[in-house]
């Protein structure tokens, strides 16, 4: 059998054709182009080993374009791998396996281990000057110490106009990110260090709660750690006409927070305007819902 007909019977591209497709990638006409990218596209992720060496093509727009379909190709693998993981796994889900399965839909090459080890420097860091046998805010102020001084993390008052404000990978990068973001870089770390915080989801706004059997103390991460009370808690509810409905106060789920992080996810691509990233979000959200 020719050669061209073996791979056509097998279901793969002939060579020739390969060869014509990435001709036309560096076609002029962006009409053109869109036809090929798509075409590419539906080949599916056989199509990477093929275009991988063109990546160090002389040809700057070859390169682009190339480097492009392939991530693109790669960010529809991690959608299905997190889509999966939502779709079986239930309220107590391991949310720091779900939020870099998350992340990696925007940044599929970043390495989910190579953070959790970062998570586990600064928890030793933390641990080596932690006073255990001292009260609950000075328990918790080594940790604030350690995150906003040494590591100078903080809240970025802008973060509903950037999409990188919700992925975890780029606010460990960063050092800043929504509120909801940096409380769960702050459960990783206290669940590391053995300390009872939990996420608690206030209306527009996000805070952790420390609860041993003696003291409760609520931590307002997105501001650097600032102490709050139950009572300072209800005030913000008073204020912001939420009233005292059962469960604001309560610690949300794994999976609520995950939900939750989509959702702010989406009205950020919604407010920038970036329809298909809206329309894959939705996906996760509508997974998590279930």
């Amino acid at each position: 059998m020719h050669a061209a007909a073996r791979e056509n019977a097998r279901g793969l591209v002939p060579a020739s054709q390969k060869a014509a497709l990435v001709s036309l990638l560096v076609d002029e006409d962006p009409a053109v182009y869109q036809v090929i990218r798509n075409k590419l596209l539906s080949i599916g992720p056989e199509v990477c080993d093929w275009l991988r060496p063109h990546t160090l093509s002389s040809d700057p727009v070859l390169r682009r374009r190339c480097l492009e379909i392939i991530h693109r190709l790669a960010r529809g693998r991690s959608d299905d791998r997190f889509l999966d993981f939502c779709l079986h796994h239930g309220e107590e889900l391991d949310l720091e396996r779900g939020v870099f399965l998350l992340a990696q839909t925007q940044y599929p090459d970043i390495n989910p281990e190579a953070y959790g080890a970062m998570l586990d420097l600064w928890a030793r860091d933390i641990q080596d000057r932690l006073d255990r046998h001292g009260p609950a805010e000075a328990v918790l102020g080594g940790v604030n110490r350690y995150l906003f001084g040494d590591l100078e993390f903080s809240g970025n008052p802008h973060y509903g106009d950037n999409q990188e404000n919700c992925y975890v990978n780029r606010v460990m990068d960063r050092r800043t990110g929504n509120p909801i973001s940096l409380c769960v870089i702050y459960l990783f770390l206290a669940r590391r260090l053995g300390l009872p915080v939990a996420g608690i989801g206030l209306p527009g706004h996000f805070i952790c709660r420390y609860q041993s059997s003696t003291r409760q103390v609520y931590i307002d991460v997105f501001r650097r750690g600032q102490f709050l009370s139950k009572a300072d808690c209800i005030r913000y509810l008073l204020q912001t006409y939420h009233g005292l409905q059962e469960g604001y106060l309560s610690p949300v789920s794994p999976r609520r927070m995950l939900l939750r992080i989509c959702s702010n996810l989406h009205q950020t691509y919604s407010l920038l305007e970036m329809t298909e990233e809206v329309t894959r979000v939705q996906r996760y959200l509508v997974a998590l819902a279930k």
